[in-house]
C-alpha cells in the first residue's frame, strides 16, 4: 500500500507574510478576516464595477452569506478592535445598504443580511 500523506495538505506549508501565525497579533487576524469578508462582499455585489448590475460577479446570495458572517464577526470582537472598530462597523454597514438597494424585494428591516447582529439598518 502506497503512503499518501507525502501529497496531504499541510497548513504549515503556507506562508503568512513570512511570520509566523503565532507571533499575528490577534487584532490584526481579525483584522484581516473582516478587510476579507467584506471586500469579498462587496465583490459579490458587483460594486467592483462601473454597473454592478452587470457584473458577472454578481451574487446576492453569496453577498448575504459574507454579510452576515461579517456582521457575526464584527460584532463578536468589536470590543478587541479598539480603532479598527469603526472603520469596519462603517464598511458592513454600507454593505448591508448595497444589499437592501440590489435587492429586487427588499428583506423588511431586522431581516436584512447581518441585521439579527446589528440591528435594522436602513
Amino acid at each position: 500500500m502506497q503512503d499518501d500523506s507525502s501529497n496531504a495538505f499541510d497548513p504549515g506549508d503556507v506562508p503568512l507574510d513570512s511570520r509566523e501565525l503565532r507571533d499575528i497579533p490577534s487584532v490584526e487576524v481579525i483584522s484581516r478576516a473582516a478587510v476579507m469578508l467584506l471586500s469579498a462582499g462587496a465583490e459579490r455585489l458587483g460594486l467592483a464595477e462601473t454597473d454592478p448590475d452587470s457584473s458577472p460577479h454578481r451574487d446576492l446570495d453569496e453577498a448575504r452569506r459574507l454579510i452576515t458572517a461579517l456582521a457575526g464577526l464584527v460584532t463578536a470582537s468589536g470590543e478587541y478592535l479598539g480603532l479598527h472598530a469603526g472603520p469596519l462597523r462603517d464598511g458592513l454597514q454600507s454593505l448591508q445598504k448595497a444589499f437592501r438597494e440590489a435587492s429586487a424585494v427588499p428583506d423588511p428591516p431586522g431581516q436584512g443580511p447581518g441585521e439579527k447582529y446589528t440591528g435594522p439598518v436602513y
